[in-house]
This record gives structure tokens, sequence and C-alpha cells, in this order.
């Protein structure tokens, strides 16, 4: 009996670290992106653009038409929405970008939003934000628990969890516990 569910034990544990091994690493590289999102935008690259319209315009003399003019200097056909943020200034809203404009000067700043290729996914499955992921994404938790606790008993004796495994599972406990305690958390 004790056979069979080791045997068991080892062929959950390996089914299961094949099955979860790419969304183990998708979550990994995420992760990584996501603690570093004050040092870097995960999701997007921002495109900055400085543009000079041609001649002098005044918020007086604002319409959609010189608005939607302005947006074909940047190559956008139609624009959502846009305000005056000064007195000289309009800023112009366009799916996925902005265009930033002061009349008196005639400069401006067009920004354009790409989603970053494999990290924008990755980080919208990390953050559960895709609809119906949060239940996919407690089913990953679960089977990584799993995995975890059928690996403590793949091996026996001196390098098992009554061995040296009991040590590291100890030590493995003090980098989160120093941490907290750092940071004064506890």
């Amino acid at each position: 009996m004790a056979i069979k569910i080791r045997k068991l034990n080892i062929a959950v544990h390996r089914d299961l670290g094949y099955f979860l091994s790419s969304l183990v690493i998708v979550y990994c590289i995420s992760g990584i992106a996501l603690n570093h999102i004050n040092d870097w935008n995960p999701d997007f690259v921002i495109h900055k653009e400085t543009v000079n319209i041609p001649g002098k315009h005044s918020i007086t003399e604002l319409s959609d038409e010189l608005v939607h003019g302005f947006g074909k200097l940047v190559g956008e056909e139609s624009f959502k929405v846009y305000d005056m943020p000064t007195p000289d200034q309009v800023k112009i809203y366009y799916d996925n970008g902005s265009l930033h404009l002061n009349l008196s000067t005639g400069t401006g700043v067009y920004e354009k939003l790409y989603r970053r290729p494999l990290f924008y996914h990755a980080n919208v499955l990390h953050r559960n934000s895709a609809k119906g992921w949060r239940w996919a994404s407690d089913v990953f938790a679960v089977m990584l628990i799993t995995i975890n606790v059928t690996g403590l008993f793949i091996l026996k004796g001196r390098y098992g969890i009554t061995g040296r495994g009991k040590w590291l599972i100890g030590f493995g406990v003090l980098p989160p516990l120093i941490a907290l305690i750092v940071y004064e958390i506890i």
C-alpha cells in the first residue's frame, strides 16, 4: 500500500510539474515585471513625438474640424474628445494616444501607447484582470500547493523531509520572516 501511495505521489508531482511549467514561467516573468513597476511600464511602451502645427491658432477658433486636422498631423483619423487645460493649450484624446498642443507656440507632444508584447498579456493574467480568470488562478494556486506538498515526499531518508528537508523548509521560512521584521510589518 505504501509503495502505491509513493508511486502515485511521484506521478502526481511529475505530471502536475510538467503541466504547470509554462504557466509558472509566465507568472514568474510577470511577477518580476510587476515588482519593478516604478522603474518601467511593464504593460505599455509609450512613444513620444514632438510636433509643430502650421500657423498660429487660438482657443476661440477651435472647432472639431481644426482638431481633426491636428490629428492628421500625427496620423490619427478620429479623436474621442478634447479639452483646454489652459487658455492657450488643447489636449486631444485618441484611442491609445493623446496630443497636447500649445497653440501660442505652435508646438506639442504626441504620445501613443503600444501594448508591450508578452508582458501585457502575462500581467493581465497575473493581476486577474481577465474576466473569469480568477477561478483559473485559484485552481492554479491549489495545483501549486499540491505540487509543493507532493515534492516534499519524493525523497526518503537523509535527503528527504525527515533529514535535510526539514532544515531547508525551516530556512525557507527565514527570508519572508526577516523581511517582515525589517520592514516592521510584524
